[in-house]
C-alpha cells in the first residue's frame, strides 16, 4: 500500500511531535481513516520528505512523529512559467492540476480581452486560494516535494512586461519555429496560452513587442487546456525529465 504523501506548511523536525494543519488532519482522519502507528510521508515544500508515524488520530486533530528524512527530488531540471488565459468552468482547475503533475514551476492566471471571466475582488481572492489548493493536492498525488506557485491573476499587459531572463514563447499554427528548433537558456521558459476566445490582434502585437517567439506544435487548433498541457509535455520531453 502506498504511504500517503501529505503537504504540511511548517518546519518539520526529526523526533519532534508535529500537530498537522487542519486540511492535512481532515484528510488523514476523515477521508483516509488512518489509525495510530500507521505511516505517512510529509513534505513542506522546502525539498525532500519525512517518513512519519501517526501517534494521535482524531477527525479534527492529528499528531505525527517524524522518523527519518529522505532527500527525494523528482523536480524537473527545466523551470517553466505558464501564463494561462483564464478559462470558464472547471477548465482552469484541470489545466492547473495537470500542469502540476507534469512538473510546472509557476502559473500566472491571466485576464485578457476575450477571457470571458468576470469576478469581483472577493471572488477572485477565493478563486486564487482554490487554485493554490488544487496545486497542492496535485503535488501530493504526483509525489512532488515542491509546491507550484500560483500567482495572483493579473492583466496580460502586466505579465508580458515582467522582467525575465527566460525564453518567451507563444503558440502560432504558422510559426517558423518549433520546440525542437529553440534553445532554452538555464533561466528556463515562460510561455503564454490564450483563453477560449484567443488573443486580439493588439495582444498579439504586445507579445511581439516583448520579444515572445512564436512556436508551432502542429497543424491543428488546440483548445486552451489542451494547448497548455501539450506545450508543457513537449518542453519536458525535449529539455526536461520526461522519458525519451
Amino acid at each position: 500500500m502506498r504511504v500517503p504523501h501529505i503537504y504540511q506548511a511548517s518546519p518539520i523536525v526529526i523526533a519532534t511531535e508535529l500537530q498537522l494543519e487542519d486540511d492535512a488532519a481532515g484528510h488523514i482522519g476523515r477521508v483516509l481513516r488512518m489509525k495510530v502507528s500507521e505511516h505517512i510521508s510529509l513534505f513542506n515544500g522546502q525539498g525532500g520528505e519525512y517518513l512519519c508515524e501517526l501517534i494521535e488520530v482524531g477527525k479534527k486533530s492529528v499528531v505525527a512523529m517524524p522518523l527519518e528524512f529522505n532527500d527525494k527530488d523528482v523536480e524537473s531540471p527545466l523551470s517553466i512559467h505558464l501564463g494561462q488565459g483564464i478559462s470558464r468552468g472547471d477548465k482552469m482547475d484541470f489545466t492547473i492540476q495537470k500542469s502540476v503533475e507534469l512538473g510546472i514551476t509557476e502559473i500566472t492566471p491571466i485576464f485578457s480581452q476575450r477571457c470571458g471571466v468576470k469576478l469581483s475582488a472577493e471572488r477572485l481572492a477565493k478563486k486564487h486560494q482554490q487554485w493554490q489548493k488544487i496545486a497542492i493536492a496535485a503535488a501530493e498525488q504526483s509525489g512532488r516535494n515542491r509546491i507550484t506557485t500560483i500567482h495572483p491573476p493579473i492583466d496580460i499587459s502586466q505579465w508580458l512586461t515582467q522582467s525575465s531572463d527566460e525564453i518567451k514563447l507563444t503558440l502560432h499554427p504558422r510559426a517558423e519555429h518549433s520546440i525542437k528548433t529553440i534553445k532554452v537558456p538555464s533561466a528556463g521558459v515562460r510561455f503564454l496560452v490564450g483563453p477560449e476566445g484567443g488573443f486580439t490582434d493588439d495582444e498579439i502585437a504586445q507579445t511581439k513587442q516583448q520579444e515572445f517567439v512564436d512556436i508551432r506544435i502542429g497543424p491543428r487548433v488546440l483548445r486552451t487546456e489542451t494547448a497548455a498541457l501539450t506545450v508543457l509535455s513537449a518542453l519536458q520531453l525535449q529539455f526536461g525529465d520526461l522519458a525519451n
